[in-house]
């Protein structure tokens, strides 16, 4: 893509409300344009990245057997009414009513669609465990939307749910899945620390937490150190498994959410108060075992291998997809710009040239370009008349893992 044909909003003029610094960077580097408190645009450059995000998470939860589908964004109230939380689940979900003055909302979350879904189909053990997803389009109505997609109104996320037989084939449905988080993350080039945390509105038992530490993350988190550095240590494979993460600290807890740290707890997990390090995390998935919560909320039973009808027991997993956008920018940028991984960065090679008005250098980027293009590489190349210094401003801003810069001094290629 030539980028005096790519449409790639760059600005300095950044409003003093923008504090974040993902927030300042997707302004910035043209990744996205507010439409409204807690309502972006995804632009072109920010949409690839998007994209290549949700390709990894759709590779991986596809490997542990779940299968994708689209449940609607608008839902009927009486789904929710019927589970008890149209009422209870409070002002983030937004109310609305159609033309015949029927209750509708905006989805916060599917827990019950999918139980709908499950009931009109499933009605015998045999047919279990069965687990589907969707990547989707959510609102939830912030009291105070900020910091850019980070806490947004409107994001895209992907969301899994299992349904099991008893409680045991429930978990080790959530240990798959968690296990599956550890890839995702490891291919999005991030260090996502599974913590043991609070269920909150969706309920339930079995709850873990993946946190990105960084300073300015919304959340109080605690990790045990020489759990932590063992645990950085495996990342680097890429297979890493949900049972060698347990073995890092003899399957017991090692890493905190603040509603669920307390000293105590840590001395009987067997670590050493003295060794917790307190900072900051920025949530970027969860998943959950609430059992049969939602089946007998709804009255939905299927028939055993005994013969007598049970609740299936269920689980949920998540992963803000368009925060994870934000939450990579907060932990891999310096005072230049982003440094995106190469797994989603939105192109593989940024080719500048540097003497746009000569014929000769215009004619090797010429060659470069198609020469990339052939070799399957995706290519940003600038070939506008901007000025040098503005071309290298731009390109460390972006971000792109490798720049191959055309001048005078001939063909250098350089690493961000």
């Amino acid at each position: 893509m030539r980028l005096s044909q790519y449409y790639l909003p760059t600005t300095k003029d950044i409003s003093k409300d923008v504090v974040l610094e993902s927030h300042k960077l997707m302004i910035k580097a043209g990744l996205i344009k507010q439409c409204s408190s807690g309502l972006y645009t995804l632009l072109p450059f920010g949409y690839k990245v998007l994209q290549k995000i949700e390709k990894i998470i759709q590779e991986e939860i596809d490997k542990i057997g779940a299968m994708r589908c689209s449940f609607p964004i608008i839902q009927d109230a009486k789904l929710w009414q019927e589970s008890g939380r149209f009422d209870s689940y409070g002002n983030e979900m937004l109310r609305i009513k159609d033309r015949a003055g029927h209750d509708l909302l905006f989805s916060p979350t599917n827990e019950e669609a999918v139980v709908d879904v499950f009931r009109n189909q499933i009605n015998s053990y045999k047919q279990l465990p069965i687990s589907l997803y969707q990547i989707n389009w959510k609102f939830r109505d912030e009291i105070r939307p900020r910091f850019g997609l980070m806490r947004a109104r409107e994001f895209l996320m992907f969301d899994n749910y299992s349904f099991a037989r008893n409680m045991e084939e429930a978990e080790e449905i959530y240990n798959k899945n968690g296990e599956a988080y550890l890839h995702i993350f490891n291919r999005l080039g991030l260090s996502a620390i599974p913590m043991q945390a609070d269920n909150g509105a969706i309920g339930g038992s079995c709850s873990c937490e993946f946190q990105i530490l960084a300073e300015s993350g919304e959340s109080k988190v605690f990790y045990e150190k020489n759990c932590y550095e063992k645990f950085c240590e495996l990342c680097k494979k890429e297979n890493l498994s949900w049972k060698e993460l347990k073995e890092i600290a003899n399957g017991k807890t090692w890493a905190w959410t603040e509603e669920k740290y307390t000293e105590e707890e840590v001395k009987n997990n067997g670590f050493d108060v003295n060794n917790i390090v307190e900072t900051r995390g920025i949530e970027v998935g969860h998943i959950f075992v609430f059992g049969d919560k939602y089946t007998k909320s709804m009255n939905v039973k299927v028939k055993g291998q005994d013969g007598k009808d049970f609740y299936p027991q269920m689980g949920s997993y998540g992963i803000g997809v368009t925060r994870v956008i934000a939450g990579f920018i907060e932990a891999k940028h310096d005072d230049k710009g982003i440094i995106w991984s190469k797994s989603i960065s939105p192109f593989d090679v940024m080719l500048i040239n540097l003497d746009p008005k000569n014929e000769e250098n215009t004619k090797k980027c010429e060659e470069k370009y198609n020469e990339l293009l052939q070799k399957g590489f995706d290519v940003l190349y600038d070939d506008t008349d901007k000025s040098i210094g503005e071309k290298f401003t731009i390109a460390d801003l972006l971000g792109i893992p490798k720049q191959i810069r055309i001048g005078k001094k001939g063909i250098e290629e350089i690493d961000r």
